[in-house]
């Protein structure tokens, strides 16, 4: 008796805790829920109120009467109420179905499934470059603060930061993908891939790393100082701190007590950052897609505007502001496991 009754005391933070993380736990998907309802709310209207008419848009240039664009506009049920048109895009919407591209007349869960490789392959890259480059130099610039070496690294990448993305993908592209004379250039300057490209997986594979040097160089240069400037900013908070002072006392190198002891707790603030960007993977950049011609998600977003392509630019706005969401939520679970004092709370 006297051994139940001494795991009682033991028992009871257990299950305390478990309820306080099914509590966290509830109300960050909840929260999530709610915030994808919003963004199909969201998604439908927002498109709506873009100038143009799509049948008149897609019809242009071609001999149709009122009556043959009366048809289109009852095929694509843009002739129904606005809240009849809102209740079936939810109905389709909790079925899985994003609607009919009024371009492509394919169903836009296939077209965002054929673009969202190349754009998952872009982004992805670009991101986890700028996560090991902008963490890397956000260190040492942290660490040495007010020398050259963190006034010119800070300098550089809020330049880039600040340089529009669309402005120095075409620096890039002219610099090293357009020849000068008999003199060709360094990297292709559109597509994911060359057609003479021999059939075999190893010819593929370098091909397709050939073409992405560039788009995938601009984007490192322009959100690389994201991640310099919060990883910096985040280590000289913690470079005061006196478990940094215990660990200098034990004799420890200032490297190991860069590495071992401060970069881990300031990499804390970074992970929201870090899981928000890759929310925003499948999302893509337009403007790199576009410059680059890359067939990804940021290229099709800018063919469905030009209509506008109102289910296409729907399904790509909820797959984008949905992972986000979704990462968000990754984000905040995992804080709470890096964070102790977040598991307490």
């Amino acid at each position: 008796m006297s051994d139940l009754l001494a795991t009682v005391p033991e028992q009871a933070p257990s299950r305390g805790g478990r309820r306080r993380f099914a509590r966290y736990l509830g109300g960050k998907v909840g929260g999530g829920l709610v915030s994808l309802f919003l963004v199909a709310v969201l998604g439908f209207f927002l498109f709506r109120v873009i100038p143009g008419d799509p049948v008149r848009t897609m019809t242009r240039g071609a001999p149709v009467s009122e009556q043959q664009i009366q048809v289109l506009r009852e095929r694509f049920g843009l002739d129904q109420p606005l809240w009849k048109q809102f209740l079936d895009f939810l109905g389709n919407l909790l079925r899985g179905d994003l609607g009919t591209s009024y371009t492509y007349s394919r169903p836009v869960g296939d077209l965002i499934v054929e673009r969202i490789g190349p754009t998952v392959l872009l982004v992805g890259t670009a991101t986890a470059l700028a996560v090991v480059l902008g963490l890397w130099i956000g260190s040492r610039a942290a660490w040495r603060h007010g020398s050259a070496f963190d006034k010119t690294s800070t300098s550089v990448a809020l330049t880039l930061w600040s340089v529009p993305t669309f402005w120095l993908g075409l620096i890039v592209l002219m610099a090293f993908g357009v020849g000068v004379g008999p003199i060709p250039g360094l990297f292709p300057v559109g597509g994911i891939s060359s057609p003479d490209t021999p059939p075999e997986f190893l010819p593929q594979l370098l091909d397709v790393a050939h073409h992405l040097v560039l788009p995938a160089l601009t984007m490192v240069a322009v959100i690389y100082a994201e991640y310099l400037m919060v990883m910096r900013s985040s280590l000289l908070e913690e470079m005061g701190e006196d478990y940094l002072t215990t660990a200098r006392a034990k004799g420890l190198r200032e490297d190991l007590v860069r590495r071992r002891h401060a970069v881990p707790n300031a990499m804390l603030p970074t992970v929201t950052l870090i899981f928000l960007r890759l929310g925003l993977v499948v999302g893509g950049a337009i403007t790199v897609e576009t410059v680059f011609s890359w067939p990804g998600l940021g290229l099709l977003t800018f063919e469905a505007l030009r209509v506008p392509d109102l289910p296409l630019l729907q399904g790509i706005f909820i797959v984008l502001a949905g992972s986000v969401v979704v990462m968000n939520v990754l984000a905040e679970l995992l804080y709470r496991v890096l964070d102790p004092r977040v598991r307490e709370s």
